[in-house]
């Protein structure tokens, strides 16, 4: 059973909140709301979400703080984080991409411009999933293929033959 998508909507501001609920509304996927920069890291630590829709301007923590320390963090790097600010000045566009975030959306939002990013950047996601999960696979394949040596125990210490060069192009 393939699970649902996770938003979280990292805001201070309830009608900016509100709105962003109802622009996904008939997304499928799961939502939960922060209300400061230390809300929203408690949030992504216990909701886990594939996609952070972020404030600049947050208490506590602002959103370039908590942007740096996800993707800081080995646990949670592999979030997306779509910061939406009426911040636009290009200072604010480099502190932005300083901090992590994968891209930016200006308030006023605008509904399609929302959902089209959303989609791009869960789908991203989960492609991302899919490559860690086959490359696991593929490792455990080849550890579990891997040559014994005469115990049985280790890897052989016979090195293949290098591969026979390209066939040069005429």
């Amino acid at each position: 059973m393939v699970s649902k998508s996770r938003i979280l909507i990292a805001d201070d501001n309830s009608p900016n909140v509100e709105l962003l609920e109802a622009f996904l509304a008939h997304a499928d996927c799961e939502i939960a709301v922060a209300v400061d920069g230390r809300d929203t890291l408690d949030k992504v630590a216990s909701f886990k979400p594939d996609l952070i829709l972020l404030d600049v301007m947050m208490p506590k923590l602002s959103g370039f703080e908590v942007c740096r320390t996800i993707k800081q963090n080995p646990k949670t790097k592999d979030i997306m984080v779509l910061m939406v600010t009426a911040l636009n000045e290009l200072g604010d566009i480099e502190r932005a991409v300083d901090s992590g975030t994968d891209d930016f959306l200006s308030k006023p939002v605008n509904k399609l411009e929302l959902l089209k990013r959303v989609e791009i950047m869960l789908r991203l996601r989960h492609v991302s999933d899919e490559l860690d999960r086959l490359r696991r696979y593929i490792q455990d394949m080849e550890d579990d293929e891997a040559p014994k040596d005469d115990k049985g125990d280790g890897p052989d210490d016979k090195v293949p033959p290098p591969a026979p060069p390209a066939p040069k192009r005429k």
